[in-house]
């Protein structure tokens, strides 16, 4: 995702990669930038901005990219700043490495990032920064959706993963700071909120409250204004039955359940440390299902050491049953500092990926399942505004799904849009669609109220 901030003089281009968490934080440098013009013009900003990712092999690769791209394209005497977990994890060697960038910063000073831009030097807090309903943000992407972050860091030890390595354990935002972001947020036009964070679940937990995320509903379904909200990366050992139900009797949260599980074979959980029973965690899954327009969407990885062709087969025939309506399948990368690093039951690539392409294969079917099950139905949409496959139809969201991840819904009645009229369908707002055919993997639907 490429944003651009205003200022008559000076202008910043801003490119924000890997996952929403990370989009936060680059809202947040955008509101300490704001002086700034936004440009999606990298040849002739003053300031460009990367807030890298470094999650796994391809998103650091893509970030190096960026980087150099950038480099490549930026006018003389303009400023290079490179950001986010990448620099976190790996400061001395691309401070080496890349001499080409102006100012290195880490996961510990998004809010200082005028500071270090005006004063032209890097930093690295040991701290992670943890957004406040202080922090200005300029809101990229939609004029009613928002993004907000519980926490950072996580307390969970998963086998393949190096986050807490360079985020630290959990650190939880307090109620108050959320509530008064979300309130200021709604005064500002926002109705739609996506609440995030590594392990969504754990909220409060590390300050020694279990019903942080129940609490959190509560609260927000009080504040009027927000119409909609849901929340991603629940984590299976500090999801609770409760929890769901919580989810599922509010008025405003939809029955969306994100849970990354990774694995479903008692094996391979164990080598993995997810930290659940598979009784337990097939009981979780199956109670999410179980609520009324339900909505569940999950991650697997494939080939992970230790993996047998048996924990395979058995991973493909629970996604095979289960039906998800929407999940991501990722090959293991081995990462540095991790306990599968060291593992001894390293796969071979072409294991992995082959075992990936055939998860990949059984997701691409139930997901077109999920979309096919839709048509003739009736639901609630927020209209984003034309889309870009044609002028004459018009881009569309289920209520129920997350923005850019779940899929896209064309409105193709657009006799109902005047735009000496715009009253008669205002962007961002809720309609009520039937869904009329599936054509490839876009609904077609028709405005009914």
């Amino acid at each position: 995702m490429k944003f651009t901030t205003q200022n008559p003089e000076k202008s910043l281009h801003l490119v924000s990669l890997g996952c929403t968490k990370n989009l936060v934080d680059s809202e947040i440098m955008l509101g300490k930038l704001k002086e700034y013009k936004i440009s999606d013009d990298a040849t002739t900003a003053d300031v460009l901005i990367v807030n890298t990712c470094g999650f796994i092999d391809s998103a650091k690769e893509e970030s190096i990219n960026t980087i150099l791209d950038l480099h490549d394209q930026r006018k003389e005497e303009s400023v290079l700043v490179v950001a986010g977990c990448l620099t976190q994890r790996y400061q001395e060697e691309l401070q080496n490495e890349i001499p080409e960038v102006d100012i290195f910063t880490g996961v510990g000073d998004y809010d200082r990032i005028d500071e270090l831009v005006n004063d032209k030097r890097s930093a690295f807090t040991n701290q992670v920064f943890l957004a406040s309903d202080k922090n200005e943000r300029v809101i990229t992407g939609s004029s009613y959706h928002a993004y907000v972050k519980l926490s950072e860091g996580c307390n969970q030890a998963c086998s393949f993963c190096a986050i807490p390595s360079f985020k630290g354990k959990l650190h939880s935002r307090t109620l108050v700071s959320l509530v008064k972001e979300v309130t200021s947020l709604v005064s500002k036009g926002y109705s739609d909120f996506t609440f995030i964070s590594q392990d969504s679940s754990s909220f409060l937990r590390d300050l020694g409250q279990k019903d942080g995320l129940e609490q959190l509903i509560s609260q927000v379904d009080e504040i009027k204004g927000v119409n909609t909200a849901r929340i991603l990366y629940l984590y299976p050992s500090t999801t609770t039955l409760d929890l769901i139900d919580k989810i599922a009797d509010s008025k405003i949260f939809q029955n969306y359940f994100d849970m990354p599980l990774q694995h479903i074979t008692p094996s391979m959980l164990k080598i993995m440390k997810r930290g659940k029973g598979v009784e337990k965690l097939i009981e979780l899954m199956d109670h999410m299902k179980s609520k009324p327009n339900s909505f569940v969407r999950t991650t697997f990885i494939a080939g992970h050491p230790g993996e047998t062709k048996e924990d395979h087969e058995a991973l493909c025939k629970y996604i095979q049953d289960y039906k998800f309506d929407r999940a991501n399948v990722f090959s293991y990368s081995t990462e540095e500092g991790t306990a599968a690093a060291k593992s001894d039951m390293l796969i071979d690539q072409e294991t992995i990926d082959n075992r990936a392409d055939e998860i990949g294969e059984i997701i691409a079917q139930t997901t077109q399942e999920s979309l096919e099950d839709e048509v003739g139905k009736t639901f609630d949409v927020y209209i984003d505004g034309e889309s870009e496959e044609h002028e004459f139809l018009l881009s569309a969201r289920k209520v129920l799904w997350a923005p850019d991840i779940d899929g896209e819904i064309y409105i193709n009645d657009n006799e109902l849009y005047n735009e000496n009229d715009p009253k008669q369908l205002e962007f961002g707002k809720i309609y009520t669609v039937k869904i009329t055919e599936l054509s490839g993997d876009k609904l077609l639907a028709t405005v009914i109220k």
